[in-house]
């Protein structure tokens, strides 16, 4: 299981400089000129010089512009605002809160209707917010320790003890699990993510048994994941989906992850098993 271009990510503000270092780092990672951008917001490149360098306080609604053409993060949006001296623009609603139940029982309504094909529900943490039964089947025989809550995406497919030994073509689906998690640091500027990949990344790789047969090709448009579940090899496209303009951080950092049957067998395998 797995949600930018690669990158390093942009140098946090010494504490205490203001919302002018923030803001030109996120433009150097962006790769925009002062011009480039003063042309995307409707301002001045010596407006943006001067927002830069601290002799102007951008308005609130210049730095939400400016943030937005940026990319920024919503999360980052408001760490932004917090550095200008403004509150922050967006709530964080914890997702059990009732206000969210609409979009719980919408969430929990697609991954089932998608079965009997694994879906699942994680945050910026990779921890896992929801399921379906047919991530619960390839989740069978899991240790204890690593279904104890948080329930965590990486952990479960990178641990030795996890799925790790059951998939296949490991060091590909590893090594894409891994570009994955430095995009999001990039984008997120998450020291807890970082700790997570630091730690997934040590995790041992299983030596290649000698001698042994490469799978035959199979012309897959993308990197499949193959995983063996009860004798069988399952093939399945990882789609990532996330929501269009959030407003909530709680919410922009939310992604649904399906995986899509790869190949003839694993559909007719999947599709047995329903009722």
């Amino acid at each position: 299981m797995t949600t930018v271009p690669s990158g390093a990510a942009p140098a946090a503000a010494p504490s205490g400089q203001g919302v002018g270092p923030l803001l030109r780092a996120w433009r150097e990672q962006r790769r925009v000129s002062q011009l480039e951008l003063a042309l995307r917001a409707d301002s001045s490149a010596r407006h943006i010089s001067f927002i830069e360098t601290g002799r102007s306080r951008p308005s609130e609604e210049m730095l939400l512009r400016l943030a937005e053409h940026l990319e920024v993060p919503v999360r980052e949006r408001n760490a932004l605002l917090l550095a200008a001296g403004y509150a922050p623009h967006y709530p964080e609603t914890p997702l059990d809160d009732p206000a969210l139940d609409a979009l719980r029982a919408g969430m929990e309504q697609l991954i089932q209707g998608y079965e009997p094909y694994p879906a699942i529900v994680v945050d910026a943490m990779y921890n896992v917010q929801a399921a379906n039964r047919g991530i619960l089947m390839l989740l069978d025989g899991m240790p204890a320790h690593l279904l104890e809550p948080p329930l965590n995406a990486m952990r479960l497919t990178l641990h030795p003890e996890g799925l790790a030994p059951r998939i296949r073509n490991l060091r590909e689906w590893r090594g894409h699990l891994l570009a994955q998690m430095e995009r999001q640091i990039a984008l997120h500027r998450s020291e807890p993510l970082r700790e997570l990949y630091e730690e997934v990344a040590a995790y041992p790789v299983p030596e290649e048994e000698p001698g042994a047969e490469p799978a035959e090709p199979v012309p897959y448009f993308a990197l499949p994941l193959q995983i063996e579940h009860e004798g069988r090899v399952l093939s399945f496209i990882s789609s990532i989906s996330t929501f269009n303009t959030p407003m909530d951080v709680t919410v922009a950092e939310l992604a649904i992850e399906t995986l899509l049957p790869a190949d003839p067998a694993t559909v007719k395998y999947l599709q047995s098993l329903v009722p």
